[in-house]
C-alpha cells in the first residue's frame, strides 16, 4: 500500500520506518505536530521488524510491578565495567532517565503493549549486573487490525519462521524444541500451529506476529491512529537548507517536502554500504561482511547528515554489532544471510576456526562470538568458523537454518549448505578441516562435556550461558558430548545484525557538526546515530531501547515540549 503524493509541508518529517523512527513519529503526532515518515524501501519496519524485538530499559516498570528492585548506581556500575569508561556521558544519562517513561508513554497512550523481560539476564555478570528485569518486548500481535496496512508491514525472514510463522526466541526455547520430551510443550505447539494453518488457507500469510515484527505493527497501528501518514517506497534524496537550518527533504517521486520543526534520520545504518564499511571499520576480513540487517540499509542516513556538515564518529572499537551468520541459497538464486543467535548455546554444538580448533565459548552473545573469532584469525586470513554438531543435537535443536525433527534436512544438503559425514575426520576433508585436529578437538570437548565441565571456555557457567542453553537437564545444561554420528557442519562467516557506528548526536538527538555543535532541526535516531555505548554491548535490546528512547526524547524538543540545555542534575551525574 502506498500514500497518497505527500503534502509540502509538514511540522516533523521522518526519514525511516523502524522502531527508532516511528517511536519518533508517534510521539509527535501524540503531541500534536503533523508528521509524515518516509520510507526507503516498499515495506515498512526496517531492521526492527526482523530483530528479536527486545528493548534494554533499566528501571523499566514491569520490572518493578514483578518486584526487581533497580538499583541506579549499580545500572551505572555495569554500564561503566562494559564500556570500560569511568564515566558516563549526557547521552546514557539521559538515556536510563528516560528510558522507563518511554516505556510507560507507549503504554499509556498507544497501541504498544509491553510484555517483561524478567528472565533475561545481562550478557556478561560483572559488578552491577542482572539476571533479569532490564528488558521488555512487544506483546504479540493480530495484524488483521493493521486493515490495509498490513500489506506493507516487513514480513520476518522466511527462514526463522516456522511454516511462515514467527516465533519468539522463548517460544522456541521452552516449547518448540522440547514437543517431543514435553506434553505441556507438545500441546503449546499444537495451540500455536492449529490456527496458524487455518490462517495460511485463509489469508495466505501468517496472522499472529511476535517480536520486532509485533513492536513494528503496534507502531504503525498507533502511528495511524494519530494520523501520521506513511510513505513507503519514498527516499530521501537530500536535505533541505535554509542558511544553517535544516527545513526539509528531497524526497523521490514527489520532490521538496518541508518540515517547520525538523527532520529525523533514522535509516538504519550502514551494513550494506561497501565503501562506509571500509571507512568505518565494519570489514575486519579483507572486505568481507554478510549483515543479517535489510538490503536497503545502505548509509543514507549517514550521506544526508554528511552532506549538511554532520560528524560521523568513527573511532569507535567495534563499528558494528557482529554477528555469526551462515550463507542459505533461496529459491530465487539469492543468498539469505542467516544469523546464528539460539543453536549455538545447546549441548552438543560446538565451534572451530579453519583449523579445527574451539576459540570461544560458544554460548556468549554473538558480539562475543564474532570478536573473538576476529581475535584469533591470523592476519591476511579470512575469518571463518564451522558450527559442529552430532546426529542427536541436530534433531534435537537443528543447525543453523537446518531444522530439528521433523523437518526435512535434504534440501540443505543438496545446496552444500549443511555438510554431513558418518565420521569427524570424513567431515573435516568435507570441510577443508585437518581431520585429526578435529578429531583431538572433539575428543578433548566430549571428555570434560561429560563431567559438565569446558575448563578452556567455561561455558555454562553464566546466567546467560544457562539461558540461551535451554535449562537441559544435564550436569551442565549448555554441554554434550559430540558422540552420535552422523556429524553436521555449518559453514559461520562474518555478520552483523546492524551497525554502531554513526552521526554523532547529543543527550537530545541533536545531530552534532564537525565542531560538536548541534546542527539546526536535524535529529538522529537509531542506527544512524553513532551508539551511546560506544561499540560495546552489554546486553540484547541496546539498539531498540535507545533507538525508541531517543526518538521519543527528538520528537518531544521538536514539539518544544523539554527544553534544549542538558539539566544540572545531568552535568553532575555524567561528570561524576
Amino acid at each position: 500500500m502506498r500514500s497518497k503524493l505527500p503534502r509540502g509541508q509538514y511540522d516533523l518529517i521522518v526519514v525511516g520506518s523502524g522502531a527508532g523512527g516511528l517511536s519518533a513519529a508517534v510521539t509527535a503526532a501524540h503531541a500534536g505536530l503533523s508528521v509524515a515518515v518516509f520510507e526507503k524501501a516498499d515495506v515498512l519496519g526496517g531492521t526492527s521488524a526482523w530483530s528479536g524485538g527486545w528493548l534494554w530499559i533499566p528501571g523499566n516498570h514491569l520490572a518493578e510491578q514483578a518486584g526487581i528492585k533497580e538499583d541506579p548506581a549499580a545500572t551505572r556500575t555495569y554500564i561503566k565495567n562494559r564500556i570500560g569508561r569511568p564515566e558516563l556521558d549526557a547521552r546514557i544519562e539521559r538515556f536510563l532517565e528516560t528510558g522507563p517513561e518511554m516505556v510507560r508513554f507507549f503504554e499509556r497512550e498507544t497501541a504498544v503493549e509491553w510484555m517483561d523481560g524478567n528472565v533475561v539476564p545481562d550478557f556478561v555478570d560483572v559488578e552491577g549486573s542482572l539476571g533479569g528485569g532490564r528488558s521488555v518486548t512487544a506483546a504479540n500481535y493480530d495484524i488483521r487490525e493493521l486493515g490495509p496496512w498490513a500489506d506493507v508491514l516487513r514480513p520476518p525472514i522466511e527462514a526463522t519462521t516456522v511454516f511462515g510463522l514467527g516465533l519468539t526466541a522463548s517460544e522456541i526455547a521452552r516449547y518448540f524444541f522440547n514437543w517431543r520430551h514435553s506434553l505441556q510443550a507438545a500441546l503449546y505447539v499444537i495451540r500455536r500451529l492449529t490456527p496458524h494453518f487455518w490462517h495460511l488457507l485463509r489469508y495466505r500469510r501468517a496472522v499472529q506476529v511476535c517480536a520486532g515484527n509485533a513492536l513494528v505493527a503496534r507502531l504503525i497501528r498507533s502511528a495511524v491512529d494519530f494520523g501520521v501518514e506513511l510513505f513507503p517506497g519514498r527516499p530521501a534524496t537530500r536535505l533541505l537548507r535554509d542558511g544553517d537550518r535544516v527545513v526539509g527533504a528531497r524526497i523521490e517521486g514527489a520532490g521538496p517536502v518541508y518540515a517547520d520543526k525538523g527532520v529525523v534520520l533514522a535509516c538504519g545504518g550502514f551494513p550494506h554500504d561497501h565503501e562506509l564499511l571500509r571507512r568505518l571499520g565494519g570489514c575486519r576480513d579483507g572486505g568481507e561482511h554478510h549483515s543479517a540487517a535489510p538490503r536497503t540499509n545502505t548509509g543514507d542516513g549517514l550521506r544526508l547528515g554528511e552532506e549538511v556538515g554532520a560528524k560521523v564518529r568513527d573511532d569507535l572499537p567495534h563499528a558494528c554489532a557482529w554477528a555469526p551468520v551462515s550463507l542459505l541459497p533461496d529459491k530465487r538464486g539469492g543468498v539469505v544471510h542467516f544469523p546464528h543467535l539460539l543453536e549455538r548455546a545447546k549441548p552438543g554444538i560446538i565451534a572451530v576456526t579453519g583449523k579445527g580448533v574451539r576459540f570461544c565459548n560458544e554460548a556468549e552473545n554473538y558480539h562475543h562470538f564474532m570478536s573473538r573469532l576476529f581475535e584469533v584469525t591470523p592476519p591476511g586470513q579470512r575469518a571463518e568458523a564451522w558450527l559442529i554438531a552430532d546426529h542427536k543435537a541436530q534433531r534435537r535443536w537443528g543447525l543453523g537454518a537446518s531444522r530439528p525433527f521433523p523437518f526435512r534436512n535434504r534440501p540443505y544438503l543438496e545446496s552444500g549448505y549443511r555438510k554431513k559425514a558418518d565420521t569427524l575426520a570424513e567431515l573435516a576433508r568435507v570441510c577443508g578441516l585437518d581431520p585429526d585436529t578435529l578429531e583431538r578437538t572433539v575428543a578433548e570437548f566430549n571428555r570434560h562435556a561429560e563431567l559438565g565441565k569446558d575448563p578452556e571456555f567455561h561455558r555454562g557457567e553464566s546466567r546467560y550461558n544457562r539461558f540461551m542453553s535451554g535449562r537441559t537437564p544435564l550436569p551442565n545444561p549448555s554441554l554434550a558430548p559430540l558422540a552420535k554420528p552422523p556429524f553436521y557442519a555449518v559453514r559461520i562467516v562474518p555478520g552483523s545484525l546492524g551497525t554502531f557506528a554513526g552521526l554523532a548526536t547529543d543527550e537530545l538527538a541533536r545531530v552534532l557538526d564537525r565542531n560538536d555543535r548541534p546542527i539546526a532541526g536535524l535529529f538522529a535516531v537509531g542506527n544512524d546515530a553513532s551508539s551511546i555505548f560506544e561499540g560495546f554491548y552489554p546486553s540484547g535490546g541496546i539498539t531498540l531501547g535507545p533507538a525508541m528512547t531517543f526518538g521519543y526524547i527528538a520528537a518531544r524538543v521538536a514539539a518544544g515540549l523539554i527544553g534544549t540545555e542538558t539539566s544540572p542534575q545531568m552535568e553532575r551525574r555524567a561528570n561524576a
